[in-house]
């Protein structure tokens, strides 16, 4: 009886479904002039892909996996010229001609379009297996740094 009671535990262990485990989240943050600014993303790993390369242009990327990326500020920030009021949104990513990038700031709510942000891209000396962002501030002015592969996305900002 307990060799077959064994036996169906076994067989009832095989047959529960493999759930896959979401992508580890990260946090960038980050204070510009006395306020919060931060930037909340999964993070894939490329597992020898190259991702970057893979988009095609036009197409939007969403920054990041599982649960969107979301951008929360409580200060006014201009990214050279481009306004973001204080406030939380969701941040993507499309892929221009020639390997440009613009990050697009949506509205969290119905996901209209707020801004869009060029981004410069350049490569990397040493490859970054999964997805990361930075935000880093000194006084008035930040920079973001998006890192996957060999290449970074980056754009700066000041506080308003």
């Amino acid at each position: 009886m307990l060799k077959r009671f064994l036996f169906v535990a076994a067989l009832a262990g095989l047959a529960v479904p493999a759930f896959p485990q979401a992508n580890p989240r990260g946090e960038a943050k980050a204070t510009v002039a006395g306020k919060s600014v931060s930037i909340e993303y999964g993070r894939p790993s490329l597992k020898g892909r190259d991702m970057l390369a893979q988009a095609k242009a036009g197409q939007s990327w969403r920054l990041g996996s599982d649960a969107a990326t979301s951008l929360t500020t409580e200060i006014d920030l201009d990214f050279g010229g481009v306004s973001v009021p204080k406030g939380t949104y969701i941040l993507t990513a499309t892929k221009g001609e020639a390997g440009k990038w613009v990050m697009n700031v949506l509205a969290k709510e119905d996901r209209e379009k707020v801004a869009d942000v060029s981004l410069t891209p350049s490569k990397t000396e040493e490859a970054t297996e999964t997805f990361t962002i930075h935000v880093k501030a000194e006084g008035n002015e930040g920079r973001v740094k998006l890192l996957w592969g060999n290449t970074a996305l980056k754009v700066t900002f000041t506080a308003k």
